[in-house]
């Protein structure tokens, strides 16, 4: 084990940090572990968000593209996020009633501003690779806490894509001996992860499905003149009905025809896709509560064609578990509902967990893993060539 416990055999508590492709905040699950690996069992003690200001939210979307986006702004923004995320780790600590002596360690994922899972053809300098920023040092500085962070680089490096992770801590925290079961994780972007009844490590599929709250959030934002950054309980898309000829068009995006492993970010689905979409329905004469109907049908639409092509033929599926921050928009989970008539559709709320702590918890469990250096990639989610130990330490 890379950091000592207090007493052999007693449990970490870690800090896990999640900062996600909605760039809404940044979730803090203070959790217990007890053992490490495939067999650990966690125990969530304490769930914290902090909410991201409109205009610290606007300067990370600018360092998700390319046009507004400068070298000097990543180093820059890499401490300073270092710092934001220091201050929640202090914050959720408080929050909980707890001192900084009763955690162990704090597991960052960061804040991913560039994913390449595939090295452009016509360049011969590009090599698959991702960047997430929150400087780990700065963290551990910050905090007085060792800090494990920058895991996907590691996954990559063996011929990973180095995403989707959740699926190693929904293997460990939701498999079931007698019911297949579907996660689905509605996020910034939407990823899930299929577990076969009394799943092993090889038997878990799991990939990206496509946007999650990506393109929602992008056109409320814009058809609110920023007064609004996300719809609600799916209120406003409640009120519009969706375009089915614009919702085909979208369907036709080549992604979804890429059998998995495969992952995305806003490099596909970000900015410039919403501005297209919004053009589009514009064209269309369509009033905004369609165009936010349609923007949510459309995830609803991915996330269940994925199913239908990639997950249904493989594996027998009894329950889909709806985390992330769509678990909490109504018409979202209303339309999965209609287009899933064969499962049943919950939220991980009905078997006792937070919707919004879950991927917080999994890079805990990851960070566990780390500092007792087993192995914490999932091969058959990421495609990588073998398992290995992500993550790299920050000591304070």
């Amino acid at each position: 084990m890379i950091l000592a416990p207090r007493k052999q055999g007693e449990p970490t508590v870690v800090v896990g940090l999640m900062s996600g492709t909605s760039l809404d905040g940044i979730d803090a699950a203070i959790v217990r572990i007890h053992g490490s690996g495939l067999t650990a069992s966690a125990e969530l003690l304490h769930y914290y968000s902090r909410s991201y200001e409109p205009e610290f939210r606007r300067r990370l979307q600018e360092l998700c593209g390319t046009e507004h986006s400068s070298s000097a702004a990543v180093c820059s923004m890499n401490a300073y996020l270092g710092y934001r995320f220091g201050e929640a780790v202090l914050e959720a600590i408080a929050d909980a009633g707890m001192r900084i002596e009763d955690v162990d360690l704090v597991s960052s994922h960061g804040q991913t501003i560039w994913h390449l899972p595939v090295a452009e053809p016509d360049d011969p300098y590009s090599t698959p690779s991702t960047l997430q920023i929150g400087d780990i040092s700065v963290i551990a500085k910050h905090t007085g806490l060792p800090v494990v962070g920058d895991f996907r680089p590691a996954d990559m490096a063996v011929g990973g894509q180095g995403a989707p992770f959740a699926p190693y801590g929904d293997l460990i925290l939701f498999r079931h001996h007698e019911r297949g079961r579907l996660l689905q994780n509605v996020g910034g972007i939407g990823n899930c992860t299929a577990l076969p009844a009394g799943a092993g490590p090889s038997e878990v599929l799991a990939f990206d499905t496509g946007p999650g709250n990506m393109v929602i959030d992008a056109v409320v934002h814009a058809l609110t003149g920023g007064r609004l950054s996300y719809d609600e309980g799916g209120k406003w898309a409640a009120q519009g009905k969706p375009d089915q000829a614009l919702l085909d068009e979208m369907m036709s995006h080549a992604y979804f025809r890429t059998p998995p492993p495969k992952s995305t970010g806003r490099e596909l689905f970000g900015q410039p896709y919403a501005a297209s979409f919004l053009k589009a329905a514009s064209a269309r004469g369509l009033s905004d509560e369609d165009i936010v109907a349609t923007a949510t049908a459309f995830t609803a639409a991915s996330i269940a064609d994925s199913y239908e092509r990639y997950v249904f033929p493989r594996v027998p599926i009894a329950e889909v578990i709806v985390t992330g921050g769509g678990a909490h928009n109504r018409t979202l989970l209303h339309m999965l509902k209609e287009r899933l008539p064969g499962q049943k559709v919950m939220t991980s709320a009905e078997l006792g967990w937070n919707d919004d702590a879950k991927e917080a918890v999994i890079f805990a469990l990851l960070g566990n893993d780390f500092v007792h250096g087993v192995p914490n990639n999932l091969p058959a989610a990421t495609g990588a060539l073998r398992p290995t130990v992500m993550g790299k330490l920050a000591l304070p």
